[in-house]
């Protein structure tokens, strides 16, 4: 495969947490590939810091051992000139230790980027403690993982804690998902291809459904999970980006701005789920869809069970309420609506049968005066 090389200027990369298990699978066979298609220009680092008592020898082992257990690392000329870009610092993140020794190993008049392996409530002081060091510079970048916060409270506080440090055009949130192959085929399929383009939208897509199939289970991960937990670490931001760049419009131009605003009217559109009792809420093994009626009613049916709901591959299906909202942004775009398309204003009730008061259908008038209409 032929990999489009995008030249750099040269830089520091400093990786906080550059020991764990992110760091290991994801981050060092990332930059080593880069490495090999030149994308890492000479007098590139790679800057590990994290609180183990290793030196930099010691890191450069770990590294190589990263390298051949998850990137297939080649015994060679580019092997060793990757892990000789490598160096390390030990220091304490919430401590006043090992900061001036990073402060001398990074390159003045360079970029910097200071990548944030961490857990997210370390984010803060980090952020913190650059710029009490004196490391933050016109040229520097900071680049924080998923999840970002907590909750909504949590994430408002941390950006207006990073945004007394960094610019917003120097920080950088990620969400490594995003860095699949099939994810970032989406774009390409949906805009790019003649036969999917004109078929893309609700007159002629049923439903959509989103499946996570992992091999990898938790793992050395059983800290994290505790704290984090499964929601936060794969629906609000894998699955999430997935909704979005499956039912987003197309973009006025593929910059990454303009992607964005995309991406959040279709956020916008979303409807919360109700986590109240009687609200609406996933049926194990049962989906409810509307169907659209002509008389412009919606008829509540039983869709076809979800895989995987009592085992096999582990599934993470989004509510309802995001997958059939997302479906209705798609429809209300449209300019023309006739008949069979939802009205704008017309909301989704994903109430189960009997949940609520009938409302009868033109259309379908119910043979039975005592019951509901099957349009609701």
């Amino acid at each position: 495969m032929v990999s489009r090389v995008i030249p750099v200027a040269p830089f520091d990369l400093v990786v906080f947490g550059a020991t764990g298990d992110l760091a290991r699978r994801k981050l060092l066979p990332a930059l080593f590939r880069r490495h090999l298609v030149g994308q890492m220009p000479a007098g590139a680092r790679v800057i590990g810091a994290a609180r183990s008592a290793i030196d930099a020898a010691g890191f450069r082992a770990m590294a190589a051992e990263a390298l051949a257990e998850f990137a297939g690392g080649e015994d060679g000329a580019g092997l060793a000139a990757f892990l000789d870009a490598l160096d390390y610092v030990a220091l304490d993140v919430a401590g006043d230790s090992g900061w001036d020794a990073l402060a001398a190993k990074l390159e003045p008049g360079r970029v910097r980027a200071f990548y944030l392996s961490v857990a997210p409530s370390l984010f803060g002081p980090i952020a913190d403690r650059l710029d009490a060091a004196g490391l933050i510079t016109p040229e520097s970048r900071i680049v924080v993982e998923k999840p970002f916060g907590h909750d909504l409270a949590s994430a408002r506080e941390l950006n207006a804690r990073l945004a007394r440090h960094f610019a917003e055009s120097q920080i950088f949130r990620i969400d490594h998902y995003l860095g699949k192959e099939t994810v970032q085929n989406l774009m390409a399929v949906r805009f790019a291809n003649a036969l999917f383009e004109p078929l893309w939208n609700a007159r002629h897509v049923d439903h959509v459904q989103i499946t996570v199939a992992e091999t990898l289970g938790v793992a050395g991960r059983g800290a994290y999970y505790d704290a984090t937990g499964a929601m936060r670490d794969m629906v609000q931001n894998h699955l999430m980006q997935l909704l979005c760049l499956i039912a987003m419009e197309p973009p006025a131009r593929f910059e990454a701005d303009a992607v964005r605003d995309e991406k959040l009217k279709v956020i916008r559109a979303l409807e919360p789920l109700d986590p109240r009792p009687g609200g609406a809420r996933p049926v194990p093994g049962r989906q409810w869809r509307p169907l659209l009626c002509r008389g412009g009613g919606q008829s509540r049916q039983p869709h076809r069970k979800l895989r995987g709901a009592e085992g096999g591959d582990r599934q993470l299906a989004l509510g309802r309420h995001a997958l059939l909202s997302a479906h209705r942004k798609a429809a209300a775009g449209a300019a023309v609506r006739d008949r069979r398309r939802l009205p704008r204003s017309a909301p989704f009730d994903l109430r189960p049968p009997g949940a609520g008061a009938a409302r009868q259908c033109a259309d379908h008038p119910p043979a039975n005066p005592t019951r509901e209409s099957p349009c609701a």
